[in-house]
């Protein structure tokens, strides 16, 4: 299995290395960027590229690993045993099959997409150590082990937000997801807009990297947010010669909110541009 990348999706030819390096290894690869440079839809990519089946399993805060394995519902199985169920005597009709257990089984090695990991508490790694190196756990209640029928490919993403225990860094590939240069960003533009013309794509990326660029900006607009602004200056057909305006007034780009998400960073373009207009008169 080799992963070249998808006509979707465009894959540096080190992020391709990095997924083909921790196919061969067998190991977690584990993907980090910034929000919005396309982590998760790598996962969703390879599932394609390599035709395989996608399990995903997305990681809230209040997420624990057992979830991954299954879940025993007691109370469900202490209320059927009061009102006299039959089924109650099979203790498998209360075991929740978790996303671990569903790719452990899966008659197609599948791609397993963990999602935002840091998201879970900081022992929630540790608690899969075992699991992933093993590809096998114990269901208490029934007695069974279940293992994997084949080696799921596992890709697992993180912001950043928290710290992962070197226990668990020292289990995965790591790959970390550079911001796009301008010349693969226009390869990602031209793949959502095929047709979009080259001096509003100019002017656009021109702008967008200036924002990136910004001293002070607390968030600075990732990927998909500068896909959301071309395709509103699209639709609503705004002039290059806008975008690029040099007239202090216009500091703030057309259509700002798709990029700007939060009023610091908007009040941040508000003052340069009041202070660029009192420096001209």
């Amino acid at each position: 299995m080799k992963f070249e990348g998808t006509k979707n999706y465009v894959a540096t030819q080190d992020l391709k290395m990095a997924v083909n390096a921790a196919i061969t290894l067998e190991r977690p690869l584990l993907i980090k960027g910034e929000p919005g440079t396309g982590k998760t839809v790598l996962a969703h990519e390879v599932a394609k590229g390599l035709k395989a089946p996608l399990i995903n399993w997305n990681i809230k805060s209040t997420t624990k690993a057992q979830q991954g394995l299954y879940e025993y519902d007691a109370v469900a199985r202490l209320r059927d045993s009061q009102l006299g169920e039959g089924k109650v005597h099979d203790i498998g009709h209360y075991i929740k099959k978790g996303k671990l257990w569903e790719a452990f089984e899966s008659k197609e090695r599948p791609i397993l997409l963990i999602d935002e990991i840091d998201k879970a508490d900081i022992e929630f790694p540790n608690d899969l150590l075992h699991e992933l190196d093993q590809m096998s756990f114990h269901v208490y209640e029934t007695g069974e082990t279940i293992t994997a029928k084949q080696r799921p490919i596992i890709i697992i993403t993180s912001n950043n937000e928290k710290d992962l225990p070197d226990a668990f860094l020292r289990r995965c590939f790591f790959h970390y997801i550079q911001f796009p240069d301008a010349e693969t960003m226009s390869e990602i533009v031209n793949v959502h807009f095929p047709d979009i013309k080259s001096r509003l794509l100019g002017a656009a990326l021109k702008r967008f990297y200036e924002v990136r660029e910004m001293p002070g900006l607390k968030k600075k607009p990732s990927t998909s947010e500068l896909l959301d602004w071309l395709k509103l200056l699209l639709v609503e057909d705004i002039d290059p010669e806008i975008i690029k305006e040099a007239d202090p007034k216009m500091i703030i780009p057309p259509l700002h909110g798709a990029l700007l998400k939060n009023e610091q960073d908007v009040h941040l373009f508000e003052r340069l541009a009041f202070l660029a207009r009192r420096e001209g008169h």
